[in-house]
């Protein structure tokens, strides 16, 4: 990951303005650099991954233009080709900067065009505007606000404009902001209408399109690893990888030492793909030690995505700490796409899919921002195959009614789609364990045991102090929010909810996100 910041003020105080943009260094610890424009200034954290040399840093400057961007560019060898071809040159590797050249030739029709992640501002030295874009899916974080005087500030991360902005939100996804407004250019949640393929089809065009995801994500000039947590997501995307590159790849995966479900599982398809592969135990001590730490780099106070994000963090933190390890893919969006646990209480099929394109719509503010800053506050790139966005489209044009758990089995259709021997049954078709229960039950009751030993009985008074907005309902999302707040004060309107099951739902009004309340979980946490 990279971390870009822009101001389009000159009038700021410059030391605040600086002290802002440090505190995201983590994200890119290569080179840092910020420039002074026309109307504001451009800086940027860079974490070389494409094209590692210096000539790759950011703002890139092309005939008055300036752009930075926190992205990965697919194809973008072509692309550079065909803007070869029309006269343009290029003093870089990296893929970012074909895009001061495709602007000049597209304009903001580009961004619709881009098969990237991306979060971008660029100058327009002809208009002297801003403008600025974000990846339909919001994998790459972009967050604004206005200074004093009512210039607009892009950023990475809310932390960089804590303090400089009153009011810091989230940069919407599949938008592009210019001359003061927000346009859309994509609803990658949307399907204007279903595809007629059949059950064999459908499952043959999933399976073509993720693995077309997985190996253009596999391109890079900086060491790779994949997060390998037993479950079937992140392991069709190791097992998917090995095959690709035709070498063990290195996988991690991270358990509490007493009741780790997953470990054992990732074990298996390490094993059975023939992977370099890494564990780590953590313990209750790891995990209240690094509870504020994780929540001032989530940016967060939501319950699950605090909870999943334990893991995770400390996982990468050791990653970083112990291996020249630059990329990690995961496994992350494969639930919003093919369903939860609790999907399986929907209603109909029209329910199901509108469950799900409110899930995607808002993923920006959860799992995708878990697997983005517990990764990039380690210093790495994540990278997400089931967030593709051709697969993506082509997932959520599937007829929902085939997506629906009729089949006694959550994710029939990826599992049926992976049939054969790239993973064994054992792990093609167990049960899903929730993502904070799978490193361990114990983590949770820990986390739940640490709030009761922090409050008293006077907790839902001083939960009232936030009924404004996402009022916590627990002594362990009071406990979340307080320190949120002690980081990011004022500002708890950057997430829209607390992340929970449609309590419309007959079977999904529980007082806990996690999937263990659920009546049909079952045999999931063994």
């Amino acid at each position: 990951m990279c971390s870009i910041f822009c101001v389009t003020d000159k009038q700021i105080d410059r030391a605040a303005m600086t002290e802002a943009f440090y505190r995201t260094v983590s994200r890119g610890p290569d080179m840092s650099g910020m420039l002074e424009l026309p109307s504001g200034f451009m800086g940027f954290h860079r974490l070389a991954i494409m094209g590692l040399n210096s000539a790759g840093m950011q703002p890139f400057v092309r005939e008055g233009d300036y752009l930075v961007c926190n992205g990965e560019i697919y194809g973008f060898r072509a692309v550079k080709r065909m803007l070869q071809a029309r006269g343009y040159a290029f003093e870089s590797d990296s893929d970012c900067e074909v895009l001061l050249p495709l602007y000049r030739e597209l304009g903001t029709d580009m961004f619709a065009k881009l098969d990237a992640e991306y979060a971008m501002v660029i100058y327009d030295g002809k208009s002297g505007g801003f403008i600025a874009a974000r990846d339909p899916i919001g994998i790459r974080p972009l967050y604004y606000g206005y200074s004093a005087s009512g210039a607009i500030m892009f950023a990475s991360e809310p932390k960089n404009l804590v303090g400089l902005a009153e009011k810091i939100m989230p940069f919407p996804p599949g938008h592009y902001y210019k001359n003061g407004k927000f346009y859309c250019y994509c609803d990658i949640a949307a399907a204007s209408s279903f595809h007629g393929d059949d059950l064999d089809e459908v499952c043959a065009g999933i399976r073509e399109r993720l693995v077309a995801g997985v190996e253009k994500r596999l391109d890079s000039d900086a060491p790779l690893g994949f997060l390998l947590s037993g479950g079937l997501d992140s392991s069709l995307v190791c097992a998917i990888g090995a095959k690709i590159l035709k070498k063990p790849i290195r996988t991690f995966a991270i358990g509490m030492r007493a009741d780790a479900i997953d470990l054992k599982y990732a074990r298996q398809a390490a094993e059975y793909i023939g992977s370099d592969h890494t564990e780590v135990y953590m313990t209750e001590e790891d995990v209240l030690g690094a509870l504020e730490e994780v929540i001032a780099a989530l940016g967060t106070f939501d319950i699950t995505t605090i909870r999943a994000s334990m893991g995770m963090y400390l996982l990468c933190r050791y990653i970083h700490r112990s291996t020249d390890v630059r990329v990690l893919l995961t496994g992350e969006i494969s639930d919003e796409l093919f369903g939860y646990k609790y999907t399986d209480f929907a209603p109909s099929a029209a329910e199901f899919q509108r469950e799900s394109q409110k899930r995607v719509r808002e993923l920006h503010m959860y799992d995708v921002l878990r697997a983005d800053r517990c990764i990039s506050a380690n210093s790495m790139e994540a990278r997400v195959p089931f967030g593709d966005l051709e697969f993506v489209r082509y997932v959520m044009g599937i007829n929902p009614a085939l997506k629906m758990n009729t089949y006694g089995k959550g994710k029939y259709l990826l599992r049926r789609a992976f049939e054969g021997d790239l993973l064994p049954d054992g792990i093609l078709w167990r049960e899903k364990a929730a993502f904070s229960d799978a490193v361990g039950h114990s983590m949770v009751d820990d986390l739940k045991a640490y709030a009761e030993r922090v409050y008293g009985d006077d907790w839902r008074a001083r939960a009232e102090k936030y009924a404004c907005h996402a009022k916590p309902f627990t002594k362990e999302s009071l406990l979340y929010r307080e320190i949120f707040e002690k980081y990011y004060p004022g500002q708890a309107g950057m997430v829209a909810d607390f992340w929970m099951p449609n309590r419309a739902w007959e079977g999904c009004n529980v007082d806990d996100p996690s999937a263990r309340v659920l009546s049909n979980y079952g045999k999931s946490g063994k």
